[in-house]
C-alpha cells in the first residue's frame, strides 16, 4: 500500500486514474445492487475502462517500484 500512497503523490496522472478506477467500481456495484434500469452495453463498458485503468495503474506501480 505505501507504494500505492507513494505513486498518488508523485503523479498527478495515476491519482486520477486512482479516483476514476474507484469512483467507477463504486458506480457499477451501485448499479448492480439497486438494480436500476441501464443497459447492459452501459454497464460492460464501465466495467471494461475499470480493467483498462487497473491495467495501466498497474504497470505504473511497478515501474514506480522498480525505480523506472
Amino acid at each position: 500500500m505505501d507504494y500505492i500512497h507513494s505513486l498518488k503523490t508523485a503523479s498527478e496522472q495515476f491519482g486520477h486514474m486512482y479516483d476514476e478506477y474507484h469512483q467507477l467500481t463504486r458506480e457499477v456495484e451501485r448499479l448492480e445492487e439497486e438494480d436500476l434500469p441501464v443497459d447492459d452495453f452501459t454497464i460492460e463498458n464501465m466495467k471494461k475502462q475499470r480493467v483498462w485503468l487497473k491495467d495501466q495503474m498497474y504497470r505504473m506501480l511497478v515501474a514506480h517500484k522498480n525505480g523506472v
